[in-house]
């Protein structure tokens, strides 16, 4: 396993698994999302804060490749890169892991960016204060 700059951990909800009983693919994005919004948290970002300044942070792409199936019950972590790509641009690179085996499931890069209330690009200082800080 990579060191992250954050992780979390969670365990996999009956709900969330299809009728073969694997965990839903689209799940793994609500997982996925999940630890990103507790790390940007973390570095004091408020996502109800940002929206009442008109500032939506946005997921412009997503890559994801699933390498393991998780099933009900089992427990498993997120880890979390955060990396400035552009100056409009960051990317989340994502791994999830079976524990306690630390079996890899998953490998995502997530790309974002900023767009104020009329709809332009923008990332909020804060924003690319976090992204200096932690690139």
């Amino acid at each position: 396993m990579k060191e992250y700059q954050f992780s979390s951990e969670f365990q996999v909800r009956d709900y969330e698994c299809d009728i073969q009983g694997h965990v839903n693919n689209s799940v793994y994005l609500n997982y996925l999302e999940h630890c990103r919004h507790e790390y940007l948290k973390q570095l004091g970002l408020e996502f109800p804060e940002l929206v009442s300044r008109g500032i939506s942070l946005v997921v412009i792409r997503a890559e994801l490749d699933y390498k393991w199936s998780l099933r009900s019950g089992d427990r498993f972590m997120v880890g979390v890169i955060l990396e400035k790509i552009s100056p409009l641009r960051y990317r989340f690179l994502q791994d999830i892991y079976l524990l306690p085996e630390k079996k890899l499931v998953l490998k995502a890069r997530v790309t974002g960016t900023g767009v104020n209330a009329k709809g332009k690009p923008e990332l909020p200082q804060e924003i690319v204060l976090a992204l200096d800080r932690v690139s």
